[in-house]
């Protein structure tokens, strides 16, 4: 894993968004140059989706064979399938019921009125069974291209926060149960999931956001703040505005 993860720094959250999307197209038509497919993490929150609305404006979007991408999430609200607060529709809305993707490589968690009913572990272990299913050969989790996070204001990122359950657990997937902020139950990739990726991207905006990024940035553990337990293989990569890049040493950002 990297040990330096960079941090980049742009005005403000629309800005933030508008790169993170060109970014994003640029490493997938990369990978799929070197590979022949490419795969992304998706994230939910107020910024991961406006980056997914940004890359649905990108004319460079159609540089992108649609069809060989694998799309997994980080996490997800365990909620009914046609619930607005699912990060699942969010997605859809704003990117993926736009492109030609091919159905059986889109990778939805469980929700409330899936096959596994109001049971989040269950639908935890077959998500874990799923990316069993993809991964190489002697891997559990297939090695992610791109994994996008958020982090929340105290630290969270994915559904792990701070103290939880969730973030002493070695399983590949969890259910999270009793979350700080609603909806309390959710299914979200643990550490070593997570942790699996080529890179690890976190999108952050807000002055809000700002202490806690410091802190993650400054060597904080996992336990205490799970958004500094979450490291890339090749890269980390702090995508930040302004605002919530406040409380960084200058040394530490990059333009």
């Amino acid at each position: 894993m990297t040990t330096a993860p960079t941090v980049v720094v742009v005005r403000d959250q629309d800005v933030l968004a508008e790169a993170v999307a060109a970014r994003l197209l640029t490493h997938l038509v990369d990978a799929q140059a070197r590979r022949g497919t490419a795969s992304v993490v998706l994230t939910g929150g107020g910024v991961g989706i406006a980056v997914l609305e940004a890359v649905r404006r990108s004319g460079a979007r159609h540089a992108v064979d649609w069809r060989r991408v694998d799309v997994w999430w980080g996490d997800e609200r365990f909620v009914a399938a046609d619930d607005p607060e699912r990060n699942e529709r969010q997605a859809r809305e704003a990117l993926l019921d736009h492109l030609d993707l091919d159905p059986a490589r889109v990778h939805p968690m469980g929700s409330l009125d899936g096959v596994d009913g109001e049971d989040a572990d269950a639908a935890a272990a077959r998500y874990a069974d799923e990316l069993r299913a993809a991964a190489p050969p002697d891997h559990d989790v297939p090695p992610f291209d791109v994994l996008l996070l958020g982090m929340g204001p105290e630290g969270h990122t994915a559904s792990i926060f701070p103290e939880s359950p969730a973030a002493h657990d070695d399983r590949l997937v969890v259910g999270v149960h009793g979350c700080p902020k609603p909806p309390p139950t959710r299914v979200s990739l643990a550490f070593p999931a997570l942790n699996a990726a080529r890179e690890v991207w976190f999108v952050v905006a807000g002055q809000e956001k700002a202490p806690m990024v410091a802190i993650a940035l400054g060597g904080a553990g996992p336990v205490q703040v799970p958004a500094a337990g979450v490291r890339g293989h090749s890269d980390t990569l702090w995508l930040l505005d302004e605002a919530a890049a406040s409380r960084l040493p200058r040394d530490l950002r990059r333009r």
